[in-house]
């Protein structure tokens, strides 16, 4: 999909004024389609030299969250400094205040030099992640060998669903690094990452689902810094929103996905010609509007069709479907398997 690099160095500058809202947010209703499942995290506590490598998540995710079916990395830095690095992807330099995310699942490293060589390598890892699920390993981990230089960071796991259709995550970089604006005052991020470091060593009851909804919200706020501090010329998905035409047709697609949508009435509601419609959208989403909503129907027949025992026929009409047999073919065709396939495998 247009937009999705490999890694994205951001700086923020102060938000521009806000277009007027839409009715619906299409990035909440991404958030609210895409079952989360789960979050762990944790502190670490690192003096110099230090290093991690981090194996690809398909190695670790049924350790520490066996529900998810996907699982998106972020650190938080507190203090310090160090590098992050994703094979293929030039290292990038982070320092005290700045966020990593690593949302496609990739093995990467936390190191302390560019060049430095991690003292846990893949396989101890698997061991400290198998430690850590068990609850064998203090919420606060040291790293490192002792030396005067140190790092602290906070390491999340989110577990979610990234099938059949994530337009959010599919635009994101492979090494998604946010830095922390220049003099900024006390931010919400800020707030978010207070409440997690008081809330996640106390294991009191209901702590799982403060964790997970903690979780979300850093996710949430750091996704939105994202989309503050994008370049003028950046294409993507997270991209469009900030256009005011394209995010309102994609609000509008959200809000009504089985209404009979055509190029023609989404550009009335828009403000746009079709055919500026048509080469913007292209260019921002990186794909024509009627199979955007296509892909978007899917997703969200998916989660219907996993939450309840609604028959194929109903969910088919309340996507926008009036035969089961077009549903059913369009659903195979982005899914890769039936509806029927999809409720039993996931339900």
């Amino acid at each position: 999909m247009s937009g999705h690099h490999d890694v994205a160095s951001v700086k923020l500058a102060a938000p521009s004024v806000a277009a007027e809202p839409s009715a619906s947010d299409p990035l909440s209703d991404v958030l609210r389609m895409v079952k989360l499942t789960g979050a762990l995290f944790f502190l670490v506590d690192a003096s110099s030299p230090w290093g991690v490598r981090v194996p690809s998540a398909s190695g670790f995710a049924p350790i520490i969250l066996p529900r998810a079916r996907h699982v998106v990395s972020y650190h938080i830095v507190t203090e310090g400094s160090g590098w992050a690095d994703v094979p293929g992807v030039a290292p990038v330099r982070f320092t005290a205040g700045d966020v990593l995310v690593f949302p496609h699942g990739d093995p990467y490293a936390m190191l302390s030099a560019p060049d430095g060589s991690p003292a846990l390598g893949g396989e101890e890892s698997l061991d400290f992640f198998r430690a850590m699920a068990a609850g064998q390993l203090p919420f606060v981990v040291p790293e490192g060998g002792g030396g005067a230089e140190r790092a602290r960071f906070v390491c999340g796991f989110l577990g979610c669903d990234a099938r059949p259709f994530n337009p959010l995550l599919a635009a994101l970089p492979r090494l998604m690094h946010v830095r922390s604006p220049a003099g900024a005052d006390y931010s919400l991020l800020d707030r978010l990452i207070e409440l997690t470091l008081a809330e996640a060593p106390l294991r009191r009851p209901g702590g799982e689902s403060i964790r997970l909804r903690l979780s979300e919200l850093i996710f949430v706020e750091v996704v939105r810094r994202y989309l503050e501090a994008l370049p003028a010329d950046q294409t993507g998905w997270v991209a469009g929103l900030r256009d005011p035409g394209i995010s309102r047709v994609l609000a509008l697609l959200h809000e009504r996905p089985a209404h009979p949508w055509t190029l023609e009435e989404l550009a009335a509601r828009s403000g746009m010609s079709r055919s500026v419609l048509a080469e913007r959208f292209m260019r921002l989403v990186g794909q024509p509007p009627m199979q955007y909503l296509a892909r978007w129907r899917v997703q969200v027949a998916a989660r219907l069709l996993a939450d309840g025992a609604t028959k194929v026929a109903a969910v088919a009409l309340e996507v926008g479907y009036e035969s089961e047999a077009a549903f059913s073919r369009s659903f195979k065709k982005i899914a890769g398997v039936s509806p029927a396939a999809w409720r039993t495998r996931f339900s």
